[in-house]
């Protein structure tokens, strides 16, 4: 993997803008997007307002274009996705703009001949094209950028996208709508657009295959089945998977709804429902650049669930925002601004869409990270199956919705409620977001957590991290400092603690007891934490036996050695500064929990991690000695 830099210099995610690893491809895929909508949005235009055809009715238009854009999604994503895999990810990028120079050639043909078969199938053609380079685009990142930038790289992926498919659809608007020379114009634009796509896609650095050797099947269909099934092999990847298909279902019942909100419920113009996208747009690309920021550069899945929460809050708001709204004959784009009561309407989309965005960022990169390098592709391309599913049934539920009688702020309100359902079962079977949560409210909003020392948390490998003990959260905080899952060895007692026991036994914590008090437990514990290290997982011990009653560092028992007997793995210490005297650590009389709110909100709290030792180098009193020192480290 080549840097130019190295990550921890960055000093946020657009300096990767002046990157070569990043900027030629952020910049192909920006064109890309905005290409698709350009050309997209000037034919929808074209064929409701300029041309009369018979069997394709103007009410029909969008649905027709829409799912013949989305049709090769389904038929073709499995092979796209062996295809990333086998091959150099530049040599495929290059190919597929010079695809795209071929297509929008036909597709400005047809624009000047108005020739709606040729363009219906240039959309089918452009779909494909979308369909080759998705895989591509987010297997790309991962080669490219290291742990702690992957989460910005996509942010700004996310970002990218979304203001080059709002600047997309209104330059197709505005250069369709010029009376005579709009057809030629929107034919120009979409090849200039392909050609610089084309130039730049040279400059993306080489990407070499991650599984050359594959055999490729052919076969659409088993192949997606088999892609489905690989991506299912990890179970929270998978999951992650559904998590993202489903914000795409949330999604497109916005984006769909849009005109006929603006038209029907907020009495609009077209540029109201204009405005309506250009927000939405905007609330997303905000909440993808603030993940970066909010994650502290790590991939941050505890943003999921803040995220989820905020899409229901505010669509569910949307629905009463939008009941009470004064009747009128029809707003244009300054009536509609200069009225009070629609700024709630927008603040609620605006705020929506940014959840949208925390929601869906830190899902992509977590499933980067966690897919099998060799089947990254496949497992990208299984998502933009699902996703497309999962667009498809949107659109039939929305019309069965309103079929039924629901009006467009009801149909608001149903996604809002089902949206706080599917997020509260998926976070309840993959229960990592929900703990990650809790350690994200609780490293920024109880306490003000300062991690220094993270670049020797190992982002990779198996690795044993041992830490002072001081309160019942000490577990929450470490997972708050952890890029990756933490399996906690703790005190069989703590799992009785109300709720914080719950927590430990949803994180799949290893209770253990004296050996002496219980032998089997004790032996069983051990037997655990060895299966942690053999699968390439973080394990943690609390060397001391039990949480501190006087605030200071207790003697180093020998568990930690029994477990490097049989696999000698790297040691890291850690130690957390200034939690003793808080809520949750023992003060009055050996209690901990007894006085809420002992220090305030936002008390500073510290952890500080050092270098890895070498199993051999490893004994209780030097690690003893080790956390003692960075104990005493200046905060």
């Amino acid at each position: 993997m080549k840097h130019d830099m190295h990550p921890t210099e960055h000093p946020n995610q657009f300096a990767l803008l002046g990157q070569r690893r990043f900027a030629p491809f952020f910049w192909v895929q920006f064109l890309g997007a905005g290409n698709d909508n350009l050309f997209k949005f000037a034919f929808t235009v074209m064929v409701t307002y300029q041309l009369q055809v018979s069997w394709l009715p103007a009410s029909l238009a969008g649905l027709v274009i829409g799912a013949l854009f989305i049709l090769p999604f389904l038929l073709f994503s499995a092979t796209s996705g062996q295809l990333a895999d086998k091959h150099d990810k530049a040599v495929l990028i290059r190919f597929v703009k010079t695809l795209e120079i071929a297509i929008m050639a036909l597709a400005g043909w047809g624009f000047v001949r108005h020739d709606v078969v040729v363009l219906l199938s240039c959309v089918f053609l452009m779909g494909l094209h979308s369909t080759l380079f998705g895989p591509v685009k987010f297997a790309y990142l991962p080669q490219h950028l290291g742990e702690r930038e992957i989460t910005g790289g996509n942010g700004m992926v996310e970002m990218g996208t979304f203001v080059a498919i709002l600047l997309g659809q209104v330059a197709g608007g505005l250069l369709i709508a010029l009376p005579e020379v709009g057809a030629t114009y929107v034919a120009l634009g979409c090849l200039i657009v392909a050609m610089a796509g084309r130039l730049l896609a040279q400059f993306v650095p080489v990407s070499p295959a991650t599984d050359p050797g594959l055999k490729i099947n052919w076969n659409p269909f088993t192949e997606t089945w088999r892609n489905l099934k690989l991506a299912h092999g990890n179970i929270v990847v998978f999951r992650s998977l559904l998590g993202i298909s489903w914000m795409w279902f949330f999604g497109a019942v916005f984006l769909s709804m849009f005109p006929a909100f603006a038209k029907e419920v907020l009495h609009g113009d077209e540029k109201v429902a204009s405005l309506l996208l250009v927000v939405f747009s905007v609330g997303i690309g905000i909440g993808a650049l603030l993940c970066e920021v909010l994650s502290r550069r790590h991939v941050e899945i505890g943003l999921v669930p803040l995220g989820a929460i905020g899409m229901s809050v505010f669509s569910i708001d949307l629905y009463f925002a939008s009941r009470g709204l004064p009747p009128s004959a029809g707003y244009t784009l300054g009536g509609f601004v200069a009225t009070a009561a629609h700024w709630r309407v927008m603040l609620d989309l605006a705020l929506l869409s940014l959840f949208a965005g925390l929601y869906s960022v830190p899902m992509y990169a977590l499933i980067q990270l966690r897919s099998q390098p060799t089947h990254r592709a496949r497992i990208i391309a299984a998502n933009n199956i699902l996703n497309a599913l999962f667009m498809i049934v949107s659109a039939l539920g929305v019309g069965v919705l309103l079929k039924a009688g629901f009006s467009i702020p009801e149909v608001f309100l149903v996604i809002g409620l089902l949206n706080a359902v599917v997020a509260g079962y998926i976070f309840l079977l993959v229960p990592e977001y929900l703990l990650r949560f809790v350690a994200f409210v609780l490293s920024r909003v109880v306490y003000r957590f300062k991690v220094r020392g993270d670049e020797h948390i190992p982002t990779e490998g198996a690795a044993i991290l041992v830490c002072n003990h001081v309160s019942f959260v000490d577990a929450v905080l470490l997972m708050a400092a952890s890029p990756r899952p933490i399996r906690f060895i703790m005190d069989h007692r703590i799992f009785a603690v109300p709720v914080l026991g719950w927590l430990f036994k949803l994180g799949k914590a290893i209770p253990i007891a004296p050996q002496r008090d219980n032998a089997q437990v004790y032996e069983a514990a051990f037997a655990q934490a060895r299966k942690v290290l053999e699968e390439g997982d973080l394990l943690c011990i609390f060397p001391e036996g039990g949480i501190t009653k006087d605030g200071t560092l207790g003697e180093f028992k020998g568990g930690v050695m029994k477990i490097l007997e049989t696999h000698p793995v790297p040691v890291v210490p850690l130690a957390l500064q200034n939690l003793w005297g808080s809520f949750f650590s023992r003060v009055e009389r050996g209690e901990a929990m007894v006085k809420p709110f002992r220090r305030g909100l936002f008390s500073p709290v510290g952890l500080v991690a050092g270098e890895a030792l070498p199993a051999a180098a490893v004994s209780p009193a030097g690690l003893r000695e080790r956390v003692q020192a960075l104990l005493q480290a200046p905060a």
